[in-house]
């Protein structure tokens, strides 16, 4: 089970019933799904930010895992935090013409996945990664 503490940083739409579903599926389609997790909302500024503190990217970006035990060096109850950026998320619903709540949705599941060791860093994971993505989106909605 997932618990999920959710904080605005930013003005943004994000519904607790839609987190807390998104948690439900995603406990129920991936077997390390188990702790405390922390999603942000934030403005582009501090997503720019975020990304070049810690990736070296100066861009904004959708979405940042930030996993406490990347290692598995230490066992803990709590996963991580995952920034989100509701105004790139807009963006994205907008180009790719989805609604914001499957775009963010989308998001939260890929930060997810991250947090529990998922990856795309070859093609074979980034598959694996992406089509486990989708089955979760395609149960949440």
């Amino acid at each position: 089970m997932l618990k999920v503490n959710h904080f605005k940083k930013t003005n943004c739409p994000i519904r607790l019933l839609l987190i807390k579903k998104i948690a439900d599926v995603f406990t129920r389609n991936v077997k390390k799904a188990k702790g405390e997790v922390e999603i942000i909302a934030v403005n582009d500024q501090e997503m720019k930010e975020l990304n070049r503190d810690y990736r070296g990217k100066n861009i904004t970006t959708d979405v940042l895992s930030f996993a406490f035990s990347e290692d598995k060096k230490i066992s803990s109850d709590y996963l991580g935090q995952i920034f989100i950026s509701y105004p790139q998320i807009k963006r994205q619903a907008k180009e790719f013409k989805i609604k914001e709540k499957e775009e963010l949705a989308r998001m939260l599941t890929h930060g997810l996945l991250h947090l529990v060791g998922f990856d795309h860093n070859t093609k074979i994971k980034e598959q694996k990664m992406l089509k486990l993505q989708e089955k979760i989106i395609k149960k949440v909605f």
